[in-house]
């Protein structure tokens, strides 16, 4: 049995009690983020690129007021879900929001997780999205990709497919967005008088609600209670 498992029962009282006594608000943010720990356990993942190399990965849902909705531990790829041809993120984001099917919630997220397809499949289910998206996603129309398409500081390419709306806009560098929730913003050039791009609506309101997940791991971080160990 391995380390988890030994715990399994008590961490999925515990989530069952998150979601069972608290209704979370209309905006919720699903992120991915490291628990350091240096032991022994099979899903340890090491992560080159944050502060935390070593840990295990957890996938969290919060809402505006930080709360941590639900929550899922990474334990390695699913052989099950892999010949079923679905994708790690797609299961996992699946799973996370099986409790608020539904209730119209509003649901940000970076562009690990996004995709069109991914995004239908939610608003099916009465969630709605809005995030980040990589060019390169299947799905993603050819002609928005950046080698392409040559865009001026706070220019703005829409396509629109149903009430999905994808949008790169440009400012510094490429942003790319992808949302069901915002109406298709007007094509045109964004840009002050002193030459800087102006927001969109869509970006902005993508940066309010982007990182619940992140506050509330700073929040946990000045509660640690990590004992020094001998080997």
């Amino acid at each position: 049995m391995t380390d988890y498992g030994r715990y399994r029962d008590l961490f999925e009282i515990l989530i069952a009690t998150f979601s069972k006594f608290y209704n979370s608000s209309e905006n919720l943010d699903i992120d991915e983020v490291i628990v350091s720990f240096k032991g022994r356990v099979i899903f340890k993942q090491y992560i080159p690129k944050i502060h935390k190399h070593f840990g295990s990965k957890i996938f969290k849902l919060c809402d505006s007021t930080v709360y941590m909705y639900d929550l899922k531990v990474y334990l390695g790829k699913d052989s099950q879900r892999m010949a079923q041809r679905v994708t790690a993120t797609h299961a996992t984001v699946t799973e996370l929001t099986r409790k608020i099917e539904g209730c119209g919630h509003k649901l940000y997220m970076d562009n690990f997780f996004s995709s069109p397809e991914f995004f239908d499949d939610l608003v099916k289910k009465q969630i709605y999205c809005c995030g980040t998206i990589r060019p390169n996603r299947k799905g993603m129309q050819q002609d928005l990709r950046l080698k392409t398409t040559k865009l001026k500081r706070g220019d703005i390419c829409i396509r629109t497919r149903a009430d999905l709306t994808s949008v790169l806009w440009w400012d510094k560098r490429d942003v790319r967005m992808l949302t069901n929730i915002h109406c298709s913003p007007v094509k045109g050039n964004f840009c002050s008088e002193g030459g800087k791009a102006i927001k969109l609506h869509i970006v902005m309101d993508y940066n309010h609600h982007m990182g619940y997940v992140d506050k509330g791991d700073r929040i946990t971080n000045s509660y640690s209670i990590s004992p020094r160990t001998f080997k």
